[in-house]
C-alpha cells in the first residue's frame, strides 16, 4: 500500500478499505497538522480544524478528481476551517470566571423562581387549555389529529385554541412577574 499512488489509494478508500484510508492520513497528517498550526490555532483548535478536514475529506472521497492534487485539496481544505475557526474565536470575548453577587439571587434560584411562576400561571387555565398544552410540550410525537381527538376539540381549530392557551398563559405569566 505504502508503494501505491493517490489515486489507487482513494479507490481502494471509496470501497471502505481502511487500510488505503489510514495510508492516506499517514501521508498527509503532518501537512493538515502543519496549517492550523501555522496560523498559531491553540493545540485544541487546531486539533478540531485537523478532525474536520479529515471529515471533509470522507464525505467528498468519491468527487476527488485530481487525486494527484489531493496534498493541496487537503492544505485548502484545512486552511477554510482554520479561518473559519479564527472568525468565530475572534468573536469570542474571554471573562473573568463569574462570581455569584452575595446580594442578589443566584441562577438556580432565579430559574426555580420562573418555573413555580409558570407552574401557577399555568394552574389558572382551564382543563382543555392545560390539556392542550400538556400533551404539546410532553408528547411532541402526537399527531395534531391525535392531540385533537385526545382534547376532544375539531382538528382545524386545535391550532388557533392552542395559540389562544398560549396567549393567556403569556398574559398570566405576565401578571405573576409583576407581582
Amino acid at each position: 500500500m505504502r508503494d501505491w499512488d493517490n489515486t489507487e489509494l482513494l479507490a481502494h478508500a471509496v470501497r471502505g478499505d481502511v487500510g488505503a484510508w489510514n495510508e492516506v492520513v499517514r501521508r498527509y497528517v503532518r501537512l493538515v497538522w502543519a496549517v492550523p498550526r501555522s496560523h498559531r490555532l491553540s493545540p485544541d483548535d487546531a486539533a478540531d480544524v485537523c478532525q474536520a478536514t479529515w471529515l471533509a475529506l470522507a464525505e467528498n472521497l468519491s468527487r476527488i478528481r485530481r487525486p494527484e492534487r489531493l496534498g493541496a485539496w487537503l492544505v485548502t481544505t484545512a486552511r477554510r476551517e482554520t479561518l473559519t475557526v479564527l472568525r468565530l474565536r475572534g468573536r469570542e470575548v474571554p471573562l473573568e470566571p463569574w462570581e455569584a453577587p452575595d446580594d442578589g439571587p443566584t441562577p438556580e434560584d432565579a430559574a426555580l423562581a420562573r418555573d413555580t411562576r409558570l407552574w401557577r400561571a399555568y394552574a389558572t387555565l382551564t382543563d382543555r387549555c392545560r390539556e392542550i398544552l400538556r400533551l404539546a410540550a410532553f408528547a411532541p410525537e402526537l399527531s395534531f389529529t391525535q392531540v385533537a381527538e385526545a382534547v376532544g376539540v375539531p382538528v382545524n381549530s386545535l391550532g388557533p385554541t392552542r395559540g389562544r392557551c398560549l396567549t393567556v398563559l403569556r398574559r398570566r405569566l405576565g401578571a405573576e412577574v409583576a407581582r
